[in-house]
């Protein structure tokens, strides 16, 4: 009798030793320094970047959540956490570029978003980001996209004006989170931002 063919592995192992299901994701197999050690080595744009190091999703993510404070300051731990995670999927799933997605359709999403919800329950935050802060990050989102692309990816100005608008904050506000940096430091980075806004909330700061 012929055996059935195995099903299909949907899970990634992570260094931690948890296995995240990509299909039925669980908080509990969520550790943060996962998700810093996978996006310290995801490169943004594909690679094509300038200078000796990848700009990594981190590194995006630390700028993102550096825009969405400076937007406005008062702005509770928990919201700020939510902006530097808005990318976290990508620690498992990887970084795919905007027009790939589009091609791919609404499936990618779903997985996507099932994976953040995961993530967000496991550090005490809300399944689903709420629609106005939700419109906060993706404007950051957008400011540090034309960003990189005119620093780092040869876009011009007019080009990435096209894309994602022109920011409203000048650029040396977050020069020095711009120069792409090695991906252990980066790491490091993302840790500490995220352990002083997790204590800020446990604080009440929320």
């Amino acid at each position: 009798m012929a055996r059935k063919p195995a099903k299909p592995r949907a899970w990634q192992r992570m260094l931690s030793g948890r296995r995240l299901d990509l299909l039925d994701p669980s908080p509990l197999d969520v550790e943060i320094e996962d998700i810093a050690h996978g996006l310290a080595r995801v490169a943004r744009w594909n690679g094509q970047t300038q200078g000796p190091h990848i700009f990594s999703v981190a590194q995006h993510s630390l700028l993102v959540e550096r825009i969405v404070a400076a937007a406005d300051p008062g702005l509770p731990a928990r919201w700020r956490l939510m902006a530097l995670l808005h990318d976290a999927p990508e620690y498992v799933i990887g970084d795919i570029i905007s027009p790939f997605k589009a091609a791919v359709g609404e499936s990618y999403k779903t997985v996507e978003n099932r994976i953040l919800s995961a993530i967000h329950l496991r550090f005490s935050l809300p399944g689903e980001t709420p629609a106005p802060l939700a419109r906060v990050i993706k404007r950051a989102d957008h400011d540090a996209a034309f960003i990189e692309a005119t620093q780092l990816a040869g876009f011009s100005v007019e080009e990435a004006a096209s894309f994602f608008g022109r920011p409203a904050l000048r650029m040396r506000d977050v020069a020095a989170l711009i120069a792409p940096l090695p991906s252990n430091e980066v790491e490091e980075r993302f840790l500490r931002t995220f352990r002083v806004l997790e204590a800020r909330m446990a604080q009440g700061d929320s």
